[in-house]
C-alpha cells in the first residue's frame, strides 16, 4: 500500500530538510494562478448577476462597471494591511481572533470554512454550466457526474500537493486570461464609435428616470444591482489567507500577488458588464450571459461558421477550466483555515497534521466530502450557490475591516499614518457590510437563511469542541501540577543503558501529567522489576511548525525538553533513565520506527502508553482525541512485540 500511494501521490517529503520549505511555496505569479483564480473566476458569474438584476434599467451598467473596478481596488487595498500585519497567515480568521476577540474570530473561521466549501461548489457548478452551454439540453441529466468527476481529479491534485495542482492547472488559468483579455479589448474596439456618446445617453436617462421616479428609487436599483454582484469580489481575500504559503519576503510576495490579483479581476469584471452594455446582451434560456455575449463577438469577426463555433467553444471551455481553477483555491485556503483554527483548538487537531506531500490531507478531505454534498442538494444552481456564498465571503469582509478599523485606532498614537490606513479600512467596511446587509435582505428567503443556518451549526459545534479540549486541559494541568515542584531538573544527556536488564519503553507526549501517570502505574502494577526506563517521544512537524526554520527548532527544544522531564522524574526516583526521538508529519509512522529501534537495543523491553478515558464517551469525543496508541499498540502486536496501554480517566 506505501509503494502503491507513492506511486499515486508522489514520494515522502522530509519536512526537516532546509530546502523541503522552499521547493513548495509560491513565488508571486504561481500565488496569483493558486488563489487569484477564485477571484478572476468570480468574473463568470458576478457581473451577470448584477447586470440582470437592472432590468430593463441597463443603460446604469456603465456606473456598476466603474463601481465594480473601485470597489476591487479598496478592497484588495484593505487587504494588503491584513498581509503586514499577519505576514504568517490566517487572514479573515485571525484578523477577528486577534483584533476583536477569539469569538468573533471563530465567527469568521466559520464563515469561512462554509465559503471555501462553497467555492468549490460554486465553481465547479458554473464551470459544468459553461460546459453543458455548448450541449443539447437532453444531456443535462448528466451534470451532476461531471461535477463529481471533476471534484475528485481536484482531491486527487491536492493530495499531491499545493504547487503540483496549480502548476497542472497552469496553462488553463494563462488560457482564460489571454483569451478574455483579447475579447474584452476587441470587443470595446469594435464599437468604439459608440463610447464617446455613451457617457452622455448615460446621464440623460439617468437625469429623465430620477424625474420619473425620484432618486430614491434610482439609487435604491443601483445598490440592490451591485449588492447582488457581491460575488464578483470572492476571493480576494485567499491571499491574506495563505500568506504562510508564499515565498519571501512574504509580505512583499503577498502584496505583488494582490497586485496582480486586483488589476485582472477589475479588468475582467468590469469590461465584461461594459460588454454587456456595448453588445445589449439579453437573457437566453440555457446559457450564460458570457456565452452570449462572447457568441456576438465572435460573430463579426468573419471566420468561417465552424471555425466560430470552433472559437466560442474554446472559450467557454476556458472559461470552464478556469472555474476549475477557481474551485483549487478551496482546497488551499479551506484547509489553511481549519489548520489555524485547530492550533486555538476550536476545530480537532488532526486538521492541523501534514501528510507525508505536507498538504492537510484531512482538509482537503472534509472540503471535497462538503462540496460534494452540497452540489447533490443544490442540483449544482449556481444562482443559489451564489447567495449562499456571498453572504458568507462578506461576513468575514466585514469582520476583517471591522478588526482593522478598531486596531488602527486603538494604535492611533503609535502608527505613522494612521488617519490614512483608518480612512481606507472604513471605507471597505461601509462598502461590504452594506453588501452584506443587502444581500442578506435580499435573498434570505431564496437561500440567504441556509448558509446563516449551517454557518450557525458551524460555530456551535465548534464551541462544544472548544469546550471539550479546554476542560481536558485543565485537569490534565492539574495533574502535571501534583508532581512538578517534586521534579528537579537532571543531566539532560542520552544515556546508554544495560541491554540486558528488564526494560520499561513508554511512548509520551508533552501531556506530562499522563506521562507521570503511566510511570506510577508501571511502579505499582510491576514494583521493583523494570530497571530502565525508556522515554520515546515524536516532535510532529504540523502546519504551525513547518512555518518557518525557527518554529522548526523551537518544536525539536520543546520535545527534547519535555523527554528530560521525564527521565528527571525517574532519576529522583533513583532509577536508570534515558529517551530516544524522532521526527516527521505522521506520529504513529514515526513511533513504529522507534519502538523497533527501542526493542531491538533493548531486546527485554515492554512498550507501555497511556490512553484517555472520558465519563461521556462518545463517537464525537474519540474524534477529537488521536488513536495513536491504539493504532501503534495492533501494528507491535502483529510483529509479536509487547505493548501495554493503560488507561487515565478524565472526571
Amino acid at each position: 500500500m506505501t509503494t502503491l500511494r507513492e506511486h499515486i501521490l508522489g514520494k515522502s517529503l522530509d519536512p526537516l530538510k532546509p530546502d523541503t520549505r522552499h521547493s513548495i511555496v509560491l513565488i508571486a505569479f504561481l500565488a496569483w494562478i493558486g488563489l487569484g483564480a477564485d477571484g478572476l473566476s468570480s468574473a463568470c458569474y458576478g457581473p451577470e448577476e448584477a447586470f440582470l438584476a437592472l432590468g430593463i434599467h441597463a443603460h446604469l451598467g456603465i456606473y456598476l462597471a466603474l463601481a465594480t473596478a473601485f470597489t476591487v481596488f479598496v478592497i484588495a487595498l484593505a487587504y494588503n494591511q491584513v498581509i503586514e500585519l499577519f505576514p504568517s497567515g490566517g487572514g479573515g480568521y485571525k484578523v477577528a481572533s486577534k483584533l476583536l476577540g477569539p469569538h468573533a474570530g471563530l465567527v469568521s473561521g466559520a464563515a469561512l470554512i462554509v465559503d471555501y466549501v462553497l467555492t468549490i461548489a460554486i465553481s465547479i457548478a458554473s464551470g459544468a454550466d459553461a460546459l453543458f452551454s455548448l450541449m443539447p439540453a437532453h444531456l443535462l441529466s448528466y451534470k451532476f457526474g461531471v461535477e463529481a468527476m471533476l471534484l475528485l481529479v481536484l482531491i486527487f491534485l491536492n493530495l499531491r500537493g499545493m504547487k503540483e495542482s496549480i502548476k497542472v492547472l497552469l496553462p488553463i488559468f494563462l488560457g482564460f486570461f489571454l483569451s478574455h483579455l483579447a475579447l474584452i479589448a476587441y470587443g470595446i474596439y469594435a464599437h468604439i464609435d459608440a463610447l464617446p456618446q455613451l457617457v452622455p445617453d448615460t446621464l440623460n436617462e439617468t437625469s429623465n428616470l430620477i424625474r420619473e421616479t425620484g432618486w430614491m428609487f434610482v439609487a435604491s436599483m443601483f445598490l440592490r444591482a451591485y449588492s447582488l454582484g457581491g460575488g464578483t469580489y470572492t476571493g480576494i481575500e485567499a491571499v491574506s489567507n495563505n500568506v504562510n504559503m508564499l515565498a519571501e519576503p512574504r509580505v512583499r510576495t503577498g502584496k505583488l500577488t494582490m497586485l496582480y490579483m486586483a488589476t485582472s479581476l477589475a479588468f475582467t469584471a468590469g469590461g465584461i458588464i461594459l460588454l454587456y452594455l456595448l453588445w445589449n446582451a439579453q437573457h437566453q434560456e440555457g446559457q450564460t450571459l458570457n456565452a452570449v455575449t462572447f457568441s456576438s463577438i465572435i460573430a463579426t469577426l468573419h471566420m468561417p461558421d465552424w471555425a466560430a463555433h470552433a472559437s466560442l467553444i474554446v472559450v467557454l471551455v476556458l472559461e470552464a477550466g478556469l472555474l476549475l481553477v477557481a474551485a483549487n483555491t478551496g482546497f488551499l485556503g479551506g484547509p489553511a483555515v481549519m489548520a489555524n483554527m485547530s492550533t486555538d483548538a476550536w476545530v480537532p487537531r488532526q486538521f492541523g497534521q501534514l501528510s507525508s506531500r505536507l498538504v492537510t490531507q484531512n482538509g482537503i478531505l472534509l472540503m471535497g466530502i462538503a462540496a460534494m454534498f452540497i452540489l447533490w442538494w443544490s442540483h449544482g444552481s449556481v444562482a443559489l450557490l451564489v447567495v449562499l456564498y456571498s453572504i458568507n465571503v462578506f461576513l468575514t469582509f466585514s469582520l476583517s475591516l471591522l478588526g482593522l478599523s478598531v486596531h488602527w485606532w486603538r494604535d492611533r498614537r503609535s502608527v505613522k499614518g494612521w488617519k490614512r490606513k483608518i480612512a481606507l479600512s472604513l471605507t471597505g467596511l461601509t462598502v461590504t457590510s452594506g453588501i452584506l446587509l443587502v444581500t442578506t435582505f435580499e435573498k434570505f428567503l431564496e437561500g440567504g437563511w441556509v448558509t446563516l443556518l449551517i454557518t450557525g451549526l458551524v460555530v456551535g459545534l465548534c464551541l462544544l469542541i472548544h469546550k471539550h479540549y479546554a476542560e481536558t486541559k485543565k485537569k490534565l494541568r492539574e495533574v502535571e501540577k501534583l508532581f512538578a515542584q517534586s521534579i528537579k531538573a537532571g543531566d539532560c544527556q542520552q544515556k546508554k543503558l544495560d541491554p540486558a536488564l528488564p526494560t520499561a519503553i513508554f511512548l509520551v507526549d508533552d501531556n506530562r501529567g499522563v506521562g507521570i501517570h503511566t510511570i506510577l502505574w508501571v511502579m505499582r502494577l510491576f514494583p521493583d522489576h523494570f530497571r530502565n526506563y525508556v522515554f520515546l517521544s515524536i516532535g510532529e512537524v504540523d502546519t504551525q511548525n513547518f512555518d518557518s526554520d525557527a518554529t522548526i527548532r523551537s518544536m525539536k527544544f520543546k520535545t527534547e525538553n519535555t523527554l528530560c522531564y521525564y527521565a528527571s522524574f525517574c532519576e529522583n526516583q533513583g532509577m536508570q533513565a534515558t529517551w530516544m526521538m524522532r521526527y516527521g508529519t505522521d506520529p504513529v509512522e514515526e513511533l513504529d520506527q522507534l519502538t523497533q529501534q527501542a526493542s531491538e537495543e533493548y531486546p527485554n523491553s515492554v512498550c507501555f502508553a497511556a490512553t484517555l478515558v472520558f465519563p461521556n464517551d462518545n463517537l464525537l469525543i474519540r474524534w477529537l482525541h488521536n488513536q495513536t496508541a491504539i493504532n501503534l499498540q495492533r501494528r507491535m502486536h502483529r510483529r509479536g512485540q509487547q505493548m501495554v496501554i493503560l488507561p487515565m480517566k478524565i472526571s
